[in-house]
C-alpha cells in the first residue's frame, strides 16, 4: 500500500475516531443537555493544545459479535494539552461508543495517560461517562479496571487526580474516581452508585431511582463523595479548570502564584463587629474569611455536607491557600463525625501538594450524643487531629470565639506544629466554657448560695476573666499575638511569607496507620 493509500486511510480512522459512536448517538447526547466526549476536552483545554493519543487503538474483543464492531479509540479520547499554560493529562470516556464500556483496550489507553502524567509530573483529569465494565470481555475489563486503580493509588500525592462525573459511573467503576482528589458531578445527569435500584429492590426490597440513590444532590449533601456539584457539563469543566489554578502540577512544585490586585495590608474594620458579644449568639464564618481574602474570592468545597465546617482554596497575597474554619451559623460549629473526616481529607490534600492552611476556630467542642459516639467519634475525631499533627505545610490559625477542649486542640494548635496562632480579643480558650465549668468547680458554693443565680452569674464572669480569654494562652506562649480582627488579612499575608521557605519533616517510615 502506498503513500496515498495510507493517507487515505489515515483520513478515513480519523473520521471514524472523531464520530465515535456516529452522528445520530451525538446528536442523541446533545440533545440531552450532555456535551460530547471530544467536546468536553475543546471546552475544558487551552484552545489548540490538545495532542491524541491512541487515536486508532481498538478492541480486540473474540467475541463474534463485537469481530465486526470496532471503532477507532474504543470509547475513550486520551491525550494531553494545557489549562493555562500548564500541562495536563486528560481521559475522556464516550458514551456513544458501546455506551463508554470499559474494555482491555479502553483500559490500556488510560494507563498509558496516566503513567504518561506520572513520569512528566503533571495533574490527571478524568471525565467519566461509562456504562461500566464491557460484559463481552469478561475478566479483561475486570483486570483493566484494577490496573486503573492501582495507577490511581500509586499517583496519590504525587500528582493531582480530578474526576468530573459526566454520565453514568456505576458498579466497580465509581473505586477511580473515589481514590482520585477531587469528584465533580453534573447535577441530574450523573449518578455513582455500586448497585444500582433493580439490584436493591431484588435484594432489600427497597425503591429508589437512580438520581436518589447516586445522584449529584445525594453525593453533595448525604454521602460526601461529591465535592462539587454543578448544573450542566460546562460549570463542571470550569470548576476543574479553577480547580487546577489553586494546584502545583506534582508534589515537588509550588501551588501558582497570582499576582494580587488586592492591597496586601488592607485593613477592614466591619470584621471587628462581625463577632458578637454573646458567646451564644451565631454568625456566618463565611463573613470572615471573604473579607480577609484576596478579592472577597472564596472557592468552597463539599459546600452543602458537614455544613458545621467550611474548607475551600483562597488566595492571600497572591499565595493560594487552603482554609478550614468552623462554621458557629451551624450546630455552633461543633466537630461531629462527618466534618472531622470533610477537613481531615482536605488538610492531608493540601499537606500533598504544599498548599499553605489557614485555620479558623470557633469550636465548642465535639457534638454529644449516642449517634455520634455509636457512630465512631473518637477514630473519626482523631482523623482531622492526626491530619493536622502530620502536614508539615505551612499553617497559620485564627481563633475568632471559642475554642474549648480537645477540639482546641485538634483544630491546628500550637501544640501540633500550628506555626503562627492568633486570637481575636473575643476569644475563649479553655477546658469548656464558663457556664460548665463554674457548675462543676463550684458546685458546693452555688448549692450554699442563697441566690443561685446571682452566685452563679458571678463565678461565671470570674471564671471568664480569669481563663476563658486568649491572654492567659498568650501569657504561655500558646498564642502568638492577640490581634484586632480589622488586621486579620495583614497579619495573615506577612506571616505566610515568613513561612515561605519553612522546612518540617516527619520521622523515616513506610507511612503512618491513620485511624481509618
Amino acid at each position: 500500500m502506498g503513500l496515498k493509500e495510507n493517507l487515505e486511510r489515515m483520513r478515513e480512522l480519523s473520521r471514524q475516531a472523531e464520530l465515535g459512536g456516529g452522528e445520530e448517538r451525538l446528536e442523541k447526547q446533545r440533545q440531552g443537555g450532555r456535551m460530547t466526549a471530544r467536546e468536553r476536552i475543546d471546552f475544558l483545554l487551552d484552545p489548540g493544545s490538545f495532542v491524541e493519543l491512541d487515536k486508532f487503538k481498538t478492541h480486540r474483543c473474540s467475541d463474534f459479535d463485537m469481530q465486526n464492531r470496532r471503532i477507532p479509540g474504543d470509547g475513550v479520547v486520551t491525550g494531553y494539552g494545557t489549562i493555562d499554560g500548564r500541562q495536563v493529562c486528560i481521559f475522556s470516556q464516550d458514551f456513544t461508543v458501546f455506551g463508554g464500556s470499559l474494555s482491555g483496550a479502553f483500559a490500556e489507553k488510560v494507563c498509558k495517560v496516566m503513567d504518561l502524567a506520572m513520569k512528566v509530573g503533571c495533574p490527571v483529569i478524568g471525565l467519566n461517562d461509562s456504562g461500566g465494565a464491557r460484559i463481552h470481555e469478561g475478566v479483561v475489563s475486570l483486570a483493566g479496571y484494577a490496573d486503573i486503580f492501582l495507577r490511581n493509588v500509586m499517583a496519590s500525592g504525587v500528582i493531582p487526580q480530578i474526576s468530573a462525573i459526566m454520565g453514568p459511573c456505576a458498579g466497580g467503576a465509581v473505586y477511580s474516581p473515589a481514590m482520585t482528589d477531587f469528584i465533580v458531578m453534573v447535577q441530574n445527569s450523573s449518578y455513582m452508585f455500586i448497585t444500582g435500584p433493580d439490584v436493591i429492590k431484588a435484594t432489600t426490597h427497597e425503591e429508589v431511582s437512580m438520581q436518589e440513590l447516586g445522584g449529584a444532590d445525594t453525593h453533595a449533601t448525604r454521602s460526601g463523595v461529591c465535592h462539587l456539584d454543578v448544573p450542566d457539563d460546562q460549570s463542571a469543566l470550569i470548576a476543574v479548570r479553577e480547580l487546577l489554578s489553586y494546584m502545583p502540577s506534582n508534589n515537588l512544585d509550588d501551588p501558582p502564584f497570582q499576582q494580587p490586585t488586592d492591597d496586601p495590608n488592607r485593613r477592614d474594620e466591619a470584621l471587628d463587629s462581625i463577632v458578637p458579644e454573646n458567646p451564644n449568639k451565631p454568625y456566618d464564618m463565611r463573613e470572615i474569611i471573604l473579607r480577609v481574602v484576596d478579592d472577597g474570592h472564596f472557592f468552597e468545597i463539599q459546600k452543602d455536607y458537614a455544613q458545621n465546617m467550611l474548607i475551600g482554596f483562597a488566595r492571600l497575597g497572591g499565595y493560594a491557600v487552603g482554609v478550614v474554619a468552623n462554621q458557629p451559623a451551624v450546630l455552633a460549629g461543633c466537630l461531629d463525625i462527618d466534618a472531622s473526616v470533610k477537613a481531615a481529607r482536605f488538610v492531608r490534600f493540601c499537606d500533598c501538594f504544599n498548599i499553605p492552611l489557614v485555620t479558623f476556630v470557633d469550636v465548642p467542642g465535639f457534638l454529644p450524643g449516642t449517634a455520634q459516639e455509636f457512630g465512631g467519634i473518637i477514630k473519626h475525631g482523631a482523623k482531622l487531629l492526626y491530619a493536622f499533627c502530620e502536614a508539615t505545610v505551612p499553617k497559620v490559625t485564627v481563633i475568632t470565639r471559642k475554642a474549648y477542649g480537645g477540639a482546641y486542640d485538634v483544630m491546628s494548635s500550637k501544640h501540633i506544629r500550628g506555626d503562627f496562632n492568633f486570637a481575636y480579643p473575643t476569644a475563649e480558650i479553655a477546658v469548656m466554657g464558663p457556664e460548665g465549668a463554674v457548675n462543676i468547680i463550684f458546685r458546693g458554693e452555688l448549692q450554699r448560695a442563697s441566690d443561685v443565680a446571682a452566685e452563679r452569674a458571678r463565678l461565671v464572669d470570674e471564671y471568664r476573666a480569669t481563663f476563658a480569654n486568649p491572654f492567659k494562652a498568650a501569657e504561655l506562649g500558646y498564642i502568638d499575638e492577640v490581634i484586632l480582627p480589622r488586621d486579620t488579612r495583614a497579619r495573615l499575608i506577612t506571616s505566610l511569607k515568613a513561612l515561605e521557605n519553612k522546612r518540617d519533616k516527619n520521622p523515616p517510615r513506610k507511612h503512618g496507620n491513620i485511624p481509618l
